[in-house]
């Protein structure tokens, strides 16, 4: 804020740049600095898993920092280029350059134009070769290097696999090389003599695992809690780890093999902690396939039945037809009332075969009537073309499969196709990918007989398909064409408003011999990454494709040796169906029908100041950030009634971002009496940086008495110039830069007893029930 000012007025979401948020966990003057990168926007970036875990678990670790950062928007990355700052950790503040090891997570290939500009705006060189002593060790993991060849120019070293399995023993082992004064190239030799590690020139690497998945003691990655609204604002317990189904098409299913289920007594215990430090009142219950979780109706009512009462509901973002379960939904949707979804992919039984799934059109038929009586008007649907099934008429298929089903429900349908992409360590990673012209006229038909129909129809443009696949499937020939597509300009290639398809199509004319090999998929470049699945098994799975056969879903003993099971790993199954224990260190929840006696009601008003980071929240953030921080603070509030409830909380006036606040005004409704002191005391605690309540008092208001809203009293508001960095008001405001002034509104106003007499709101509203 020092160094920019005024300035992150000019870019959109400064919230995104500014850290502050509740949970910070990073230490500054630890031995060992490392930080954490999701290679997209905030909002992206603050809503990934694996983020949340290394970040978590990594300043778990005594004398070990770890900061975080993701990637510039193009106008904050003109910002950081004009003013010359480089790109810093949100915790710290620390320059990126500055750290020990900078560690990417790396969910898709799309985001790898990101990761060079990440290095750039931190003054990073991008290639391996031409970094020293000065800069620090970058590392890359996560499901898109199971491939690293086309990220290699770039990264000194990939870790494959799980973290938890070894990577953070390895860091307590770079800890102690640096406590001894080893320098960079020391840690790097030692990174790179890992098994898990593979860097250019290493023969091999093997996929670590996580054995410990199914035992370790609960430990949910809660923290940081974002400060603007994120892609998936909500608590995420992993209850599932790999998946039994064996779905031919899929990485994920063949890369984080075996499947390991979480005990119930330990997913309770996480979305605990979820509620109790992190405020979260939406839990998602997540896994490749949540359905296939054993006993998943005993741990949805046992779920329910400790948190409702503190408003929270859960989500089953991953549920197979053929596990599919309403009276699950229903319980699922007892506070909000979430979508059916049908993940499909292909309507033809054969075809289904083929990739090892069975979606029986009788079955989805009848989940959906059920799901109409019970109130459901609509569901959503997946489907891919391209898979290598020998399917001429796919597109026909799908269209004739969604009017019959619709025929048949009397519903209406959002329908979502994208083109398939083969994947590395699949049956399929041989495969040739549907080309993008073809692609483009099936979706056309898709589209143009479905939606007359009533049906709303999303396709993916191919072109971003066919990008993937090079990426996926490349080998160290690609890092020249995504270093020459972000030269020129390229830039969040994920999103679509961003992405630059016209330099990528120049390239792609340029690099076209390249190009028609990876996609036809002459070669199989990542031979030197040991996954755990053999070879011979792949070649098997993909012989069962073309003749149809289904292969038995994963299980223990295992019906098809696939050779990831051993002493060491093997499929683990939840074996609790009965009640576990209470979480513990929850608050009391009092019942809202004994909240106030006489039915009179219980209200706080409060005054809270705006200052730092927190003067680029904006409205609908600050109600968010005082939601969880009520639940943080164990402070019992009143909720709307209906779905989605919310607390009853009322703002005086929301505030533009950019403007100071000293004396904001607000009212929160509670269940029961508390004292100013103690409502001051607890909330503050539960606060992000820059927000700070500075009074309050409590009021009882009495049955059938009118309840007065903030606004009916607001008059209006005093502002002054104020100081945009708090330590710059040891100077005069005359030598102040200009981009360090701003507004600052220091006092909330209402009407006198006269009508027209300006006050301060505190003192009338707490006159009205004195």
């Amino acid at each position: 804020m020092q160094a920019f000012g005024r300035l992150l007025l000019d870019v959109e979401k400064p919230a995104r740049y500014v850290g502050g948020e509740y949970g910070r966990l990073a230490k500054p003057e630890a031995p060992l600095q490392t930080a954490i990168v999701f290679p997209d926007l905030y909002e992206i970036a603050l809503s990934n898993q694996a983020l949340k875990i290394l970040y978590n678990r990594l300043n778990q670790l005594e004398n070990v920092s770890c900061d975080r950062a993701c990637a510039p928007a193009p106008d904050f990355e003109a910002l950081l280029k004009r003013t010359g700052v480089p790109l810093y950790g949100l915790d710290t503040g620390i320059a990126l350059c500055d750290l020990d090891l900078l560690l990417f997570t790396i969910g898709y290939e799309l985001g790898i134009t990101n990761v060079l500009c990440i290095l750039e705006c931190a003054g990073i060189p991008l290639h391996t070769c031409d970094r020293d002593e000065r800069h620090p060790i970058v590392l890359a993991g996560g499901p898109c290097v199971s491939n690293p060849l086309p990220f290699s120019r770039f990264i000194d070293a990939f870790w494959i696999g799980e973290a938890e399995g070894a990577f953070f023993d390895l860091t307590r082992e770079l800890l102690d090389l640096r406590q001894q004064g080893a320098g960079r190239a020391d840690l790097l030799e030692r990174i790179i003599a890992h098994p898990s590690v593979w860097t250019a020139g290493k023969a091999s690497a093997r996929r670590n695992f996580d054995r410990h998945f199914d035992s370790r003691a609960p430990s949910a990655a809660v923290f940081p809690i974002p400060n603007m609204k994120v892609v998936q604002h909500h608590g995420a317990v992993e209850i599932m780890r790999g998946c039994p189904n064996g779905c031919r098409f899929c990485h994920a299913g063949i890369w984080y093999r075996p499947m390991r289920q979480k005990p119930a007594d330990i997913i309770k215990e996480e979305v605990a902690q979820f509620v109790r430090y992190g405020g979260y009142r939406e839990i998602s219950l997540s896994s490749l396939s949540s359905g296939d979780y054993a006993h998943l109706d005993a741990l949805v009512d046992d779920l329910n039945r400790s948190f409702s009462p503190y408003h929270v509901s859960f989500q089953l973002p991953s549920l197979r037809v053929s596990s599919f379960s309403l009276p699950v939904l229903e319980k699922i949707a007892a506070l909000r009332r979430s979508g059916l979804s049908f993940a499909i992919e292909t309507p033809d039984k054969r075809d289904q075969f083929a990739l090892n799934k069975e979606v029986s059109r009788d079955s989805v038929i009848a989940i959906l009537q059920e799901a109409r009586k019970n109130g459901w008007h609509g569901a959503k649907f997946y489907f891919m073309i391209g898979l290598p099934l020998y399917t001429e008429d796919e597109e026909v298929k799908i269209v004739d499969f969604i009017h019959d089903i619709a025929r048949r429900t009397r519903m209406h349908f959002t329908i979502n196709v994208g083109t398939f992409v083969p994947k590395p360590h699949t049956p399929y990673q041989d495969a040739v990918q549907l080309d993008e012209e073809s692609a483009r006229n099936k979706l056309l038909y898709i589209r143009s007989h479905l939606r007359p129909t009533g049906h709303k129809v999303s396709v993916q443009d191919p072109f971003f398909s066919t990008l993937e696949g090079i990426i996926s499937r490349g080998d160290e020939r690609v890092c020249v064409l995504i270093e020459e597509a972000y030269r020129a300009g390229c830039r969040l290639d994920a999103w679509t408003e961003q992405c630059r398809i016209d330099i990528w199509r120049a390239l792609l004319d340029r690099h076209s011999v390249l190009i028609k090999e990876v996609l036809a998929g002459k070669r199989s470049p990542w031979r030197c990454i040991e996954s755990g699945t053999s070879l011979e098994y792949l070649q098997d799975e993909c012989g069962k494709s073309a003749a149809g056969e289904l292969t038995a879903l994963c299980a223990k003993p295992c019906p098809h040796y696939c050779g990831v099971c051993s002493e060491e790993r093997s499929v683990s199954v939840n074996t609790v169906d009965k009640e576990p224990a209470a979480p513990s260190e929850m608050p009391l929840i009092i019942e809202e029908k004994q909240t106030v006696r006489g039915g009179a009601t219980n209200r706080v008003v409060f005054s809270f100041s705006k200052t730092g980071p927190a003067i680029f929240h904006s409205h609908l953030s600050l109600m968010e950030i005082f939601s969880s921080a009520f639940t943080r603070a164990g402070l019992a509030v009143v909720y709307s009634q209906g779905f989605n409830p919310l607390p009853r909380l009322e703002i005086a006036a929301p505030l533009a971002i950019g403007i100071i606040a000293r004396g904001e005004i607000a009212l929160i409704d509670m269940l029961e009496a508390v004292s100013a002191c103690d409502f001051i005391e607890r909330l503050n605690r539960a606060l992000p940086q820059g927000l700070k309540i500075t009074d309050a008092a409590a009021v009882t208001i009495p049955f059938n008495a009118k309840k007065h809203s903030l606004a009916a009293f607001l008059w209006g508001f005093k502002y002054a110039p104020g100081l945009l960095v708090p330590a710059l008001k040891e100077k005069e405001y005359r030598l102040a830069q200009s981009k360090d002034l701003v507004l600052e509104r220091i006092a909330v106003l209402a009407r006198g007893a006269d009508n027209e007499t300006p006050r301060p709101y505190f003192e009338v509203y707490q006159e009205l029930y004195s």
